[in-house]
């Protein structure tokens, strides 16, 4: 018995409108296979269904699809062998090809990319995931497969609640997390809620990511530039602001690397509480510390006025799309409703994966080996730089994946430096592109953002070259 698996899959094929015109069946047939080979939509090698399986979709039968084949074969549209089946003929080539667009000009190809916010995707853990997945498919119960919680899997729940209690200090319950497809998904639902509770205006930090502000006004409500200073954000400003939430990055400024000092995130908690308003805590790499004591959470100072964002984006790998939010609890029912609404759920087979790393204990040591090898990327990087371009100043390295270059005076400015860098095909990030409001005063001097955590190790070296044969002239003399 011929099998649909065996001779091809699913075809779409339009008679209806063909015999309208006033074509047979099998006339209608040929016509239709023949248009779908011309506009490319079968391309050559296609193997078609069996007659039977073709015939039996399309209720017409058996009979007027081998005769359809045949007469497409004696035209040299399709090639029948017995034993094989049905397929496109190799030289039947499509007479109206379909175009996919063109890649946009992208200019010289990037050989080293050193932009922020990437982490090494090497280390992914392949082995302990699928070990993971295979352990966590084994004894999920049927209905994780089903319609669930737009929570979360509970497995991941606890388990973050657990870690979360005991590597950030965070204060929270299973109940209070919310998951989420990735850390942008997460900022796009707080925004929306909060512009539903009336919040017009969210202060963002003046430097920072450009697609989470984007984010955030997409979501509902406006933003506000913060003023930043060699501390982190002046969140003592916010009582003259607009804003009835704002955005931080307390353990690790995003792109200047300054911790809140503990009096300033003390000062946006009560600003928060005063002004019936939220903080957001994005703790977008709060895993990775190298010189100093880990910073603990903002949340923990008041869980109902705080809402805790992290991500597996940089400890695991971005395309995973696992975020979570730790959410006070006016939040969660508005938060379910979105996400409801967004997409239903988070899908459930990662959680579940990720749920039995951490409670095996496996992600705390992924963590530490990660945490390893990005503090040796920053010395590397660093001596690196002290060696070839010493009139260069790093800052923001005692954590993170990146760094902060402070140019030298004289130096060109940060979009000449961008060209050229590309130019050599080496990728790097500029502070300027960082900066809430282009109004605003500019820096001193220019300042380049460099991810150190980015290329394969086999590639480290390279990118390191490159980016110091791109400095090295910079801060000499001219003759």
């Amino acid at each position: 018995m011929e099998s649909w698996s065996t001779f091809g899959g699913d075809l779409h094929l339009d008679l209806t409108g063909r015999r309208a015109r006033g074509l047979g069946l099998r006339a209608a047939l040929e016509d239709a296979l023949r248009e779908a080979v011309q506009d490319g939509r079968l391309a050559p090698g296609t193997r078609l269904p069996s007659s039977r399986a073709l015939g039996g979709d399309l209720g017409v039968a058996r009979n007027t699809v081998v005769e359809a084949y045949t007469q497409l074969a004696a035209e040299g549209w399709l090639t029948s062998r017995r034993g094989s089946g049905t397929t496109v003929a190799a030289r039947a080539t499509p007479s109206r090809p379909v175009s996919c667009p063109a890649e946009p000009a992208s200019g010289p190809a990037i050989r080293y990319d050193l932009r922020p916010g990437r982490p090494d995707l090497s280390l992914f853990p392949r082995t302990a995931w699928l070990a993971a997945a295979r352990r966590a498919l084994a004894t999920a119960p049927h209905d994780a497969f089903g319609y669930g919680n737009p929570l979360g899997r509970i497995e991941l729940r606890r388990a973050l609640a657990g870690y979360l209690a005991r590597v950030r200090g965070v204060r929270t319950d299973p109940a209070h997390i919310l998951l989420c497809s990735g850390y942008t998904q997460g900022l796009a639902l707080l925004g929306r809620a909060l512009s539903d509770r009336g919040t017009g205006t969210l202060a963002v930090e003046a430097y920072g990511l450009p697609r989470h502000r984007e984010v955030a006004r997409f979501a509902g409500p406006a933003t506000e530039p913060l003023p930043l200073d060699e501390a982190g954000a002046r969140t003592d400003l916010l009582a003259g602001s607009r804003a009835g939430a704002v955005l931080l990055t307390p353990a690790h400024q995003f792109p200047l690397g300054a911790p809140l000092p503990a009096a300033r995130r003390q000062a946006a908690v009560e600003w928060a509480r005063e002004r019936d308003g939220f903080v957001i805590e994005d703790d977008y790499d709060g895993e990775f510390r190298y010189d100093r004591q880990p910073v603990g959470s903002m949340q923990g100072l008041d869980p109902e006025r705080v809402v805790y964002a992290g991500t597996a984006s940089k400890s695991l790998a971005p395309g995973l799309r696992i975020a979570w939010l730790a959410l006070p609890g006016a939040l969660v029912e508005p938060l379910a409703r979105l996400k409801t609404l967004a997409d239903g759920q988070s899908g459930v087979l990662d959680q579940l994966t990720l749920a039995e790393l951490i409670t095996s204990g496996t992600y705390d040591r992924h963590v530490r080996r990660c945490r390893l090898h990005y503090r040796r990327r920053r010395d590397r990087l660093v001596a690196a730089l002290a060696e070839r371009a010493p009139d260069v100043r790093v800052t923001g390295i005692a954590a993170g994946l990146h760094a902060v270059l402070q140019l030298p005076d004289g130096a060109p400015p940060e979009a000449e430096l961008l060209a050229r860098a590309a130019a050599a095909g080496l990728a790097v990030g500029a502070l300027a592109d960082c900066l809430d409001d282009p109004r605003q005063a500019p820096r001193a001097a220019p300042a380049l953002v460099i991810g150190y955590g980015t290329p394969p190790e086999y590639a480290f070296a390279g990118a390191l070259d490159a980016l110091c044969t791109l400095l090295e002239p910079l801060g000499r003399p001219s003759r």
